[in-house]
Protein backbone atom coordinates (compact mmCIF):
# COMPACT_ATOMS: atom_id res chain seq x y z
CA UNK A 1 0.00 0.00 0.00
CA UNK A 2 1.95 2.96 -1.32
CA UNK A 3 -0.76 5.57 -0.86
CA UNK A 4 0.41 9.04 0.04
CA UNK A 5 -2.76 10.59 1.53
CA UNK A 6 -5.99 8.85 2.52
CA UNK A 7 -9.42 10.34 3.20
CA UNK A 8 -11.59 8.24 5.51
CA UNK A 9 -15.20 9.21 6.15
CA UNK A 10 -16.99 7.92 9.22
CA UNK A 11 -13.62 7.75 10.98
CA UNK A 12 -14.90 8.59 14.46
CA UNK A 13 -15.32 4.92 15.37
CA UNK A 14 -15.97 1.43 14.05
CA UNK A 15 -14.72 0.40 10.62
CA UNK A 16 -13.58 3.93 9.75
CA UNK A 17 -11.32 4.14 12.78
CA UNK A 18 -10.06 0.63 12.02
CA UNK A 19 -9.07 1.74 8.51
CA UNK A 20 -7.09 4.61 10.02
CA UNK A 21 -5.27 2.20 12.34
CA UNK A 22 -4.61 -0.30 9.56
CA UNK A 23 -2.96 2.07 7.09
CA UNK A 24 0.84 2.23 7.30
CA UNK A 25 2.54 5.18 9.04
CA UNK A 26 3.79 6.42 5.66
CA UNK A 27 0.22 7.26 4.62
CA UNK A 28 -0.99 10.68 5.75
CA UNK A 29 -4.58 10.75 6.99
CA UNK A 30 -7.57 13.02 6.55
CA UNK A 31 -10.21 11.82 8.99
CA UNK A 32 -13.79 13.03 9.03
CA UNK A 33 -16.80 12.30 11.20
CA UNK A 34 -19.33 13.97 13.46
CA UNK A 35 -17.77 13.23 16.84
CA UNK A 36 -15.05 15.81 17.45
CA UNK A 37 -13.78 14.25 20.68
CA UNK A 38 -13.28 10.84 19.11
CA UNK A 39 -11.69 12.27 15.98
CA UNK A 40 -9.20 14.30 17.98
CA UNK A 41 -8.32 11.32 20.17
CA UNK A 42 -7.77 9.06 17.16
CA UNK A 43 -5.74 11.73 15.39
CA UNK A 44 -3.49 12.12 18.41
CA UNK A 45 -2.87 8.37 18.61
CA UNK A 46 -1.98 8.08 14.93
CA UNK A 47 0.14 11.21 14.55
CA UNK A 48 3.53 9.51 14.19
CA UNK A 49 6.65 11.59 13.51
CA UNK A 50 6.62 12.73 9.89
CA UNK A 51 2.97 11.84 9.40
CA UNK A 52 0.21 14.39 8.81
CA UNK A 53 -3.11 13.58 10.44
CA UNK A 54 -5.88 16.07 9.81
CA UNK A 55 -9.43 15.96 11.15
CA UNK A 56 -12.54 17.61 9.74
CA UNK A 57 -15.65 17.50 11.89
CA UNK A 58 -18.50 17.38 9.39
CA UNK A 59 -22.01 16.02 9.01
CA UNK A 60 -22.22 14.39 5.58
CA UNK A 61 -26.01 14.56 5.69
CA UNK A 62 -25.79 18.24 4.75
CA UNK A 63 -24.31 20.18 1.87
CA UNK A 64 -22.07 22.29 4.12
CA UNK A 65 -20.46 19.23 5.68
CA UNK A 66 -19.88 17.60 2.31
CA UNK A 67 -18.39 20.80 0.89
CA UNK A 68 -15.99 21.12 3.84
CA UNK A 69 -14.70 17.58 3.32
CA UNK A 70 -14.31 18.04 -0.43
CA UNK A 71 -12.36 21.28 0.05
CA UNK A 72 -9.91 19.75 2.52
CA UNK A 73 -9.50 16.57 0.46
CA UNK A 74 -8.68 18.61 -2.64
CA UNK A 75 -6.14 20.64 -0.69
CA UNK A 76 -4.53 17.44 0.61
CA UNK A 77 -4.45 15.86 -2.88
CA UNK A 78 -5.65 12.48 -1.65
CA UNK A 79 -4.90 9.31 -3.59
CA UNK A 80 -6.94 6.90 -1.43
CA UNK A 81 -10.60 7.58 -0.67
CA UNK A 82 -12.33 5.29 1.81
CA UNK A 83 -16.01 6.19 1.54
CA UNK A 84 -17.09 4.57 4.79
CA UNK A 85 -19.65 6.76 6.59
CA UNK A 86 -23.09 5.21 6.90
CA UNK A 87 -26.05 4.64 9.18
CA UNK A 88 -29.26 2.63 9.45
CA UNK A 89 -32.52 2.52 11.36
CA UNK A 90 -34.48 -0.60 12.28
CA UNK A 91 -38.24 -0.51 11.85
CA UNK A 92 -41.01 -0.25 9.28
CA UNK A 93 -40.55 2.59 6.84
CA UNK A 94 -43.80 4.26 7.92
CA UNK A 95 -42.97 3.90 11.63
CA UNK A 96 -39.49 5.39 11.51
CA UNK A 97 -39.15 9.18 11.68
CA UNK A 98 -39.04 10.66 8.21
CA UNK A 99 -35.93 12.62 9.20
CA UNK A 100 -34.10 9.35 9.99
CA UNK A 101 -35.05 7.83 6.65
CA UNK A 102 -33.91 10.94 4.78
CA UNK A 103 -30.65 11.07 6.74
CA UNK A 104 -29.86 7.50 5.68
CA UNK A 105 -30.24 8.44 2.03
CA UNK A 106 -28.24 11.65 2.43
CA UNK A 107 -25.28 9.93 4.11
CA UNK A 108 -25.34 6.49 2.47
CA UNK A 109 -26.20 7.62 -1.06
CA UNK A 110 -25.97 11.36 -1.71
CA UNK A 111 -22.71 11.89 0.19
CA UNK A 112 -21.11 8.88 -1.50
CA UNK A 113 -22.13 10.17 -4.91
CA UNK A 114 -21.20 13.82 -4.31
CA UNK A 115 -17.81 13.15 -2.72
CA UNK A 116 -16.83 10.51 -5.25
CA UNK A 117 -17.86 12.68 -8.19
CA UNK A 118 -15.96 15.65 -6.73
CA UNK A 119 -12.72 13.87 -5.82
CA UNK A 120 -12.23 10.96 -8.21
CA UNK A 121 -11.35 12.95 -11.37
CA UNK A 122 -8.36 14.65 -9.74
CA UNK A 123 -7.30 11.39 -8.10
CA UNK A 124 -7.15 9.73 -11.53
CA UNK A 125 -5.28 12.68 -13.09
CA UNK A 126 -2.65 12.69 -10.35
CA UNK A 127 -2.24 8.91 -10.66
CA UNK A 128 -1.64 9.22 -14.40
CA UNK A 129 0.95 11.96 -13.89
CA UNK A 130 2.80 10.18 -11.07
CA UNK A 131 2.74 6.69 -12.54
CA UNK A 132 1.15 5.39 -9.33
CA UNK A 133 -2.32 4.04 -8.65
CA UNK A 134 -5.16 5.63 -6.73
CA UNK A 135 -7.68 3.71 -4.65
CA UNK A 136 -11.40 4.02 -3.94
CA UNK A 137 -13.22 1.89 -1.36
CA UNK A 138 -16.98 2.23 -0.98
CA UNK A 139 -18.33 0.52 2.10
CA UNK A 140 -21.54 -1.18 1.02
CA UNK A 141 -22.88 -4.11 3.04
CA UNK A 142 -23.98 -7.72 2.82
CA UNK A 143 -27.44 -6.15 3.23
CA UNK A 144 -27.05 -4.66 -0.24
CA UNK A 145 -27.48 -7.96 -2.04
CA UNK A 146 -31.18 -8.43 -1.26
CA UNK A 147 -34.20 -6.47 0.01
CA UNK A 148 -34.29 -6.44 3.79
CA UNK A 149 -37.65 -5.81 5.48
CA UNK A 150 -37.47 -3.59 8.58
CA UNK A 151 -34.16 -2.24 7.27
CA UNK A 152 -35.67 -1.40 3.91
CA UNK A 153 -34.09 1.98 3.30
CA UNK A 154 -30.71 0.93 4.66
CA UNK A 155 -30.53 -2.15 2.41
CA UNK A 156 -31.65 -0.09 -0.58
CA UNK A 157 -28.92 2.50 0.04
CA UNK A 158 -26.30 -0.21 0.34
CA UNK A 159 -27.48 -1.78 -2.91
CA UNK A 160 -26.83 1.62 -4.49
CA UNK A 161 -23.31 1.67 -3.01
CA UNK A 162 -22.59 -1.86 -4.20
CA UNK A 163 -23.81 -1.24 -7.73
CA UNK A 164 -22.07 2.13 -7.95
CA UNK A 165 -18.71 0.67 -6.95
CA UNK A 166 -19.02 -2.26 -9.35
CA UNK A 167 -19.96 0.04 -12.22
CA UNK A 168 -17.11 2.45 -11.45
CA UNK A 169 -14.66 -0.44 -11.43
CA UNK A 170 -15.74 -1.22 -15.00
CA UNK A 171 -15.78 2.42 -16.12
CA UNK A 172 -12.23 2.97 -14.85
CA UNK A 173 -10.82 -0.42 -15.85
CA UNK A 174 -8.26 1.26 -18.12
CA UNK A 175 -7.33 3.97 -15.63
CA UNK A 176 -4.80 3.84 -12.76
CA UNK A 177 -7.40 3.55 -10.01
CA UNK A 178 -8.54 0.50 -8.08
CA UNK A 179 -12.19 0.40 -6.96
CA UNK A 180 -13.59 -1.91 -4.31
CA UNK A 181 -17.09 -2.47 -2.97
CA UNK A 182 -16.62 -3.60 0.62
CA UNK A 183 -19.49 -5.72 1.94
CA UNK A 184 -19.19 -6.50 5.65
CA UNK A 185 -21.72 -8.58 7.51
CA UNK A 186 -22.58 -7.89 11.12
CA UNK A 187 -19.66 -6.02 12.65
CA UNK A 188 -19.01 -5.03 16.26
CA UNK A 189 -19.54 -1.27 15.96
CA UNK A 190 -21.87 1.48 17.18
CA UNK A 191 -24.14 0.79 14.20
CA UNK A 192 -26.56 -1.34 16.21
CA UNK A 193 -27.05 1.18 18.99
CA UNK A 194 -27.66 3.99 16.50
CA UNK A 195 -30.02 1.79 14.49
CA UNK A 196 -32.02 0.85 17.62
CA UNK A 197 -31.07 -2.79 17.12
CA UNK A 198 -30.21 -5.48 19.64
CA UNK A 199 -26.70 -6.28 18.44
CA UNK A 200 -26.49 -9.25 20.78
CA UNK A 201 -29.12 -10.96 18.69
CA UNK A 202 -26.66 -11.43 15.84
CA UNK A 203 -25.18 -14.95 15.59
CA UNK A 204 -21.73 -13.76 14.49
CA UNK A 205 -19.92 -10.44 14.69
CA UNK A 206 -16.70 -9.53 12.89
CA UNK A 207 -14.26 -7.06 14.38
CA UNK A 208 -13.81 -3.70 12.61
CA UNK A 209 -10.07 -4.37 12.39
CA UNK A 210 -10.68 -7.58 10.46
CA UNK A 211 -13.00 -5.79 8.05
CA UNK A 212 -10.47 -3.02 7.41
CA UNK A 213 -7.54 -5.40 6.97
CA UNK A 214 -9.45 -7.58 4.51
CA UNK A 215 -10.59 -4.56 2.52
CA UNK A 216 -7.09 -3.14 2.14
CA UNK A 217 -5.78 -6.56 1.15
CA UNK A 218 -8.55 -6.94 -1.46
CA UNK A 219 -8.13 -3.48 -3.02
CA UNK A 220 -6.56 -3.94 -6.46
CA UNK A 221 -7.26 -7.68 -6.45
CA UNK A 222 -11.04 -7.76 -6.83
CA UNK A 223 -13.96 -5.40 -7.24
CA UNK A 224 -16.28 -6.80 -4.54
CA UNK A 225 -15.21 -8.22 -1.20
CA UNK A 226 -17.66 -9.87 1.19
CA UNK A 227 -16.10 -10.22 4.64
CA UNK A 228 -15.95 -13.65 6.24
CA UNK A 229 -17.01 -17.14 5.10
CA UNK A 230 -20.34 -17.04 6.94
CA UNK A 231 -21.35 -13.78 5.30
CA UNK A 232 -20.18 -15.01 1.89
CA UNK A 233 -22.31 -18.13 2.32
CA UNK A 234 -25.46 -16.23 3.34
CA UNK A 235 -25.14 -13.73 0.49
CA UNK A 236 -24.58 -16.61 -1.95
CA UNK A 237 -27.67 -18.43 -0.67
CA UNK A 238 -29.70 -15.25 -0.97
CA UNK A 239 -28.67 -14.86 -4.60
CA UNK A 240 -29.44 -18.41 -5.72
CA UNK A 241 -32.73 -18.82 -3.84
CA UNK A 242 -35.94 -17.80 -5.59
CA UNK A 243 -36.41 -14.13 -4.78
CA UNK A 244 -39.78 -14.69 -3.14
CA UNK A 245 -38.33 -17.28 -0.74
CA UNK A 246 -35.27 -15.15 0.05
CA UNK A 247 -37.50 -12.20 0.87
CA UNK A 248 -39.76 -14.32 3.09
CA UNK A 249 -36.80 -15.73 5.00
CA UNK A 250 -35.31 -12.27 5.49
CA UNK A 251 -38.67 -10.91 6.65
CA UNK A 252 -39.09 -13.68 9.23
CA UNK A 253 -35.59 -13.19 10.63
CA UNK A 254 -35.84 -9.40 10.74
CA UNK A 255 -39.27 -9.52 12.36
CA UNK A 256 -37.77 -11.55 15.23
CA UNK A 257 -34.88 -9.10 15.53
CA UNK A 258 -37.29 -6.19 15.53
CA UNK A 259 -39.27 -7.79 18.35
CA UNK A 260 -36.14 -8.43 20.41
CA UNK A 261 -35.03 -4.86 19.88
CA UNK A 262 -38.38 -3.43 20.89
CA UNK A 263 -38.49 -1.39 17.68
Amino acid sequence: MAYRFALITGASSGIGAAFARALPPETHLLLTGRNQERLEALSARLAYPGRRVEAVVADLAGEDGRAAVVAQARASEIDLFINNAGLGRLGRLIDNPEASEREMVEVNVVAVLVLTRALLPDMVKRARMSGRRAGLIITASAAGFNPLPFLATYAATKAFDLHLAEALAAEFADDPVDVLALCPGTTDTDFFARAHMAGGAMPTMDSPDRVAREALAALGRRHVHVVGPTTRFTTWIGRIMPRRLALAAAAAYMAKLKKRSGA
